[in-house]
């Protein structure tokens, strides 16, 4: 996976952390440093950690999944993908304000956790795709540090407008890559 890939899933992966913390930021009537810190560190954070338990968790099973594993990436990535889209079109907007105005740790941390289950599914992929774990779960942290401390910022300045639809590209962009994924195995072989 070049280094382009990564970033393109990174962002995907980054876009329901990205639309929960543009709901925290409109809940917010006097933004902090420490409101905008918290949301990158806690999504960030765990954005990066899961792929690492999920690349671990790879690599215990790849001698079982080797002759498949081109449709194991593609299936895990299409159906976050869809799962992505189906939430965005089944989502109500009572329930996407629940919950938003509270920063507790207790609530940061089960936020961080829900926004970050598709990227333990991602490192199982990486594994299967013998690709390495450090550098893609330190670019995938990163991106989704900035990318929610600016969703907090874009949450508080200009409310929910921009939420729904970086749900929807997210899971546009992570079909897109387990298709590529699928396509260069069935040509190449590799």
């Amino acid at each position: 996976m070049n280094i382009a890939e990564v970033i393109f899933m990174a962002i995907a992966l980054a876009m329901d952390a990205l639309a929960v913390s543009i709901c925290k930021g409109m809940t917010i009537k006097k933004l902090t440093i420490e409101h905008t810190l918290k949301c990158g560190l806690y999504f960030g954070g765990f954005q990066a950690a899961m792929p690492i338990a999920g690349y671990f968790i790879g690599k215990t099973f790849a001698n079982v999944i080797s002759s498949f594993d081109h449709w194991v990436v593609f299936g895990i990535l299409t159906a976050l993908g869809l799962n992505m889209i189906i939430g965005v079109i089944r989502e109500k907007e009572e329930e996407k304000k629940k919950h938003t105005s509270d920063f507790s740790h207790k609530t940061m941390f089960v936020l961080a956790i829900a926004t970050s289950i598709d990227a333990m599914a991602i490192g199982v992929s990486l594994s299967v795709m013998q690709s390495g774990i450090w550098i893609n779960a330190g670019i995938i942290g990163a991106i989704t540090f900035a990318i929610t401390a600016i969703g907090v910022y874009v949450g508080n300045r200009f409310g929910n407008k921009l939420g729904s639809k970086a749900e929807l590209i997210g899971g546009f962009i992570l079909i897109g890559v387990g298709l590529r994924v699928l396509i260069e195995h069935l040509i190449t072989g590799a």
